[in-house]
């Protein structure tokens, strides 16, 4: 027969509902930066990938290490419940935010950053920067690391909780050796792809040599709060090492992170730039609008085929610089690859 006793801590109650509280109010400047901004320049695709692998595999962690207690849902009251699954609900807040952050990266990804561009002169006119219908790689690699993602967590969620219905559960904390292996499989995967994840953050960071879109007051925030966190897990009933570890790993590295930003900042303004590295007062905001229109002569609209190929070539490292022979894009073909900008537009691309 299960055993399902309330569980009452106050303090670590307490102490999980200010760290829910508090995981929301420290995404939140992340995501209002990438929204007001308009732009989601200076992420890297690898952070957000190993970001979201990590949080997803924390959160299946932390629920089959307390599945029995979820059972338990079922004789306890409904306080009762919510209070003895809190921890669940703490990391899978952590999960949806982080890849609302995703979401964002992809939604608000730099238009002129999608689709390589070729110079092109024209007679007695300024060069010309023609947009293309291919993809440039950062692009592409975003869209993929996303699918990735979706299926990433769709294949352990799906194993989970396979292993979780053939879970016999004598007693509310009994896991059988197989959930055992892969709660520790969870566990330590989340926390190698915590040490990972802000690797390659940091490197893009470095080599751009400024902020970006990234948010100085969330990981002000979730620096410190890093210790808060790893507490109210450990706290937690039924839980381990190997469900915390990866909270305290992405601490620290953040922390690294937090430092670089913050010098890069001081540095740019101190040179007069913004966080994107764009002059805070540019003088010729406007002198390059008369490039955003492409030709529309019939000329142009005669050679689309041959552009797209010379695009293409320009994507591998050939040299596509071009004179006035060169074969330019149609405006029709142009917004063709406008299409499907809507919310989920991304994942048709």
């Amino acid at each position: 027969m299960s055993v399902c006793e309330p569980h009452h801590d106050a303090a670590a109650n307490a102490l999980t509902a200010f760290m829910c509280v508090g995981i929301t109010v420290s995404y939140l400047p992340q995501h209002w930066r990438i929204i007001s901004a308009k732009s989601s320049e200076g992420f890297s695709p690898w952070f957000l990938l190993l970001g979201g692998m990590s949080s997803a595999s924390g959160m299946l962690n932390i629920i089959v290490m307390q599945w029995g207690i979820i059972k338990c849902c079922r004789v306890l009251s409904f306080g009762s419940c919510i209070e003895s699954i809190a921890g669940i609900f703490q990391l899978a807040l952590v999960w949806v935010l982080f890849v609302m952050i995703l979401v964002l990266y992809m939604i608000y990804y730099p238009p002129e950053l999608k689709y390589v561009e070729v110079d092109v002169d024209l007679p007695n006119e300024p060069p010309q920067h023609i947009k293309t219908p291919v993809k440039r790689e950062q692009w592409k690699l975003s869209i993929t690391l996303s699918w990735v993602i979706f299926w990433h967590i769709a294949f352990l969620i799906f194993i989970t909780f396979m292993l979780l219905s053939t879970n016999p559960a004598p007693d509310w904390d009994y896991r059988s050796p197989q959930l055992e292996l892969w709660a520790t499989f969870l566990g330590v995967s989340s926390a190698l792809l915590a040490m990972f994840q802000y690797t390659p953050q940091i490197a893009h960071t470095w080599r751009i040599k400024h902020v970006g879109a990234l948010s100085i007051p969330m990981m002000c925030i979730q620096t410190p709060g890093a210790i808060l966190m790893v507490l109210s897990i450990a706290l937690r009933p039924g839980t381990n090492w190997t469900t915390w570890i990866s909270y305290a790993i992405a601490g620290a590295m953040q922390g690294i992170l937090l430092v670089m930003c913050i010098i890069f900042r001081a540095r740019q303004h101190a040179l007069g730039l913004d966080d994107f590295g764009q002059p805070i007062n540019p003088a010729m905001s406007h002198a390059t609008s008369s490039d955003a229109a492409p030709p529309t002569t019939p000329a142009v609209e005669a050679a689309v085929g041959d552009a797209v190929q010379s695009d293409m070539r320009s994507e591998h490292g050939v040299d596509v610089s071009a004179g006035e022979d060169t074969p330019l894009l149609t405006g029709k073909q142009h917004d063709a690859g406008s299409k499907g900008r809507g919310l989920f537009g991304w994942l048709k691309r």
